[in-house]
């Protein structure tokens, strides 16, 4: 895969690196000199180009033509969507990522602007925590879809509503896909008759919607 990294700070350098060990081709683009010294020394020869990654003739001479994703992570907003626009509206880069800086401007990073994902870490902290609020035990493993649907993982409680029945008896949310079931150190696939037990694993897909409802279902009984 072909990417160019527009901001070669601390952000910039760790995601260059991380892509060339997984043998990438990446190109990282900067223009502060303090900046450039050091990425002359962590990255290897010609990886590094000097110049502004709003510069259409800087983004040209870089192969910008030849790319399949463009990451904008400079600190400034401003200069992340304009690199993002160039790369998908100007030269057609099939992939487009850019970091939010300021999160009262996370609106803008749109597929209007040239942005096809947006990295507000703000907005991803403060996610992570009011679903760990929300969700009680569960554990996310990984998202899908842009987020929509994720791998989850939960310990069914001894006064769960789902301990003790066998699959095909309990409604589980409509976008909802048990994966799997670990007990005492096997993976059961599970089926119609196979009972969910007080201290089983279950692995599953479920919609973000839907994820509080699969929680209950696992979790501890509500006091009334």
């Amino acid at each position: 895969m072909n990417v160019i990294i527009v901001g070669g700070g601390k952000v910039g350098t760790h995601l260059a690196s991380l892509l060339l060990d997984e043998g990438h081709q990446v190109k990282v683009i900067e223009s502060h000199p303090q900046e450039l010294r050091v990425l002359h020394k962590v990255l290897p020869a010609g990886v590094v180009i000097p110049g502004s990654g709003t510069d259409p003739l800087v983004l040209e001479a870089t192969g910008i033509r030849e790319a399949d994703v463009m990451a904008a992570v400079t600190g400034t907003d401003v200069s992340n969507l304009v690199a993002t626009s160039l790369a998908r509206f100007e030269f057609g880069v099939p992939r487009t990522i850019a970091r939010v800086k300021d999160p009262q401007n996370g609106w803008m990073f749109t597929p209007d602007m040239g942005v096809d994902v947006a990295v507000n870490q703000a907005g991803i902290m403060a996610q992570l925590i009011a679903e760990e609020m929300s969700l009680g035990n569960m554990m996310t493993l990984f998202k899908l879809c842009k987020g929509q649907y994720s791998l989850v993982e939960e310990q069914v409680h001894p006064t769960a509503p789902a301990a003790g029945s066998k699959i095909m008896d309990l409604r589980f949310p409509a976008e909802c896909i048990l994966a799997g079931v670990l007990r005492q150190g096997r993976l059961i696939i599970p089926h119609g008759d196979t009972v969910l037990l007080p201290g089983d694993e279950v692995l599953a897909v479920v919609h973000a919607s839907q994820a509080g409802t699969l929680a209950l279902m696992l979790g501890a009984k509500a006091d009334r």
